[in-house]
């Protein structure tokens, strides 16, 4: 039986956490609109294995500090590691490429497309042969089989039919969906930006329980997210974002829910960093 007293117990996590390489790192990253700076040398590490959530008020920078990781957009100045190598995102695409897939919260699925479709979305299966080649036919039968085999792996069972149309399927299928396509093509880091929004509370509970799937079948995760509860029943870490930076970084194990938003709005000074 542990002896650790709860602030031991959290000086040793926070040394293990220092000996980690981690698989993204964001360094002083600047992001300006004009007369509007959205990041002010905003900062981000991400550990192998853990779900990393990036809370913050309105105006604190979430979005623009994911969209600088993703490849949405590129930032005045500032530097972006990835397995200890500094990357350089211009596109989308060039985040996809490096083996970081975003779910945003627009979902961005095709409704007319059934699941198989949207899971290969811009990645689709040609046929063998000049089948593929000439006249670009999709392996519809390859593209099904996979599609059945990455849903089945989240443990996705309530999808009977991946050839329905996902404007068939609920709000927490459909973000299903995306989160089996994240998961299925990011090889290094998967972005989630707000999954269970507009979702009830039995799909929230099955969204959240597909997320620590994804954790667990090794893809750390980073988690931006408004809901408090929801925040601290899965992630390892809690990134605080505030006027343009990171202020903080707690666990649920270090700081309550009220604790951890007074920090966030400014009501509570933050810990020191790391």
């Amino acid at each position: 039986m542990s002896t650790e007293t709860p602030a031991e117990g959290e000086r040793l996590h926070a040394v293990e956490m220092s000996e980690r390489t981690p698989v993204m790192r964001a360094r002083n990253l600047v992001k300006r609109y004009g007369r509007v700076t959205a990041l002010n040398g905003s900062d981000l590490e991400l550990y192998p294995g853990e779900i990393l959530a990036v809370i913050g008020d309105n105006g604190a920078g979430k979005s623009s500090l994911i969209k600088a990781l993703s490849g949405a957009l590129v930032p005045d100045s500032g530097e972006i590691w990835l397995d200890g190598e500094e990357v350089r995102f211009r596109t989308p695409m060039d985040a996809r490429t490096a083996g970081i897939e975003t779910v945003y919260q627009t979902l961005a699925v095709a409704p007319g497309l059934d699941i198989a479709d949207n899971l290969f979305l811009g990645r689709e299966i040609r046929k063998p042969g000049p089948l593929g080649s000439v006249l670009r036919m999709l392996d519809r039968k390859q593209m099904r089989s996979e599609a059945q085999r990455h849903m089945g792996e989240l443990g996705i069972a309530t999808l009977q039919n991946i050839g329905q149309a996902v404007e068939s399927l609920s709000g927490g299928q459909r973000q299903g969906v995306a989160v089996a396509r994240s998961a299925a093509f990011g090889s290094k880091v998967v972005i989630l930006d707000e999954p269970t929004a507009a979702l009830g509370v039995k799909e929230g509970n099955r969204v959240l329980q597909l997320i620590r799937d994804v954790r667990d079948r090794g893809l750390p995760v980073i988690l931006i997210s408004h809901n408090m509860p929801h925040v601290f029943e899965v992630a390892d870490r809690i990134h605080i974002q505030r006027l343009g930076r990171r202020v903080a970084v707690v666990t649920p194990a270090s700081h309550s829910m009220s604790d951890t938003v007074a920090i966030m709005t400014g009501a509570a000074p933050p810990p020191p960093l790391e």
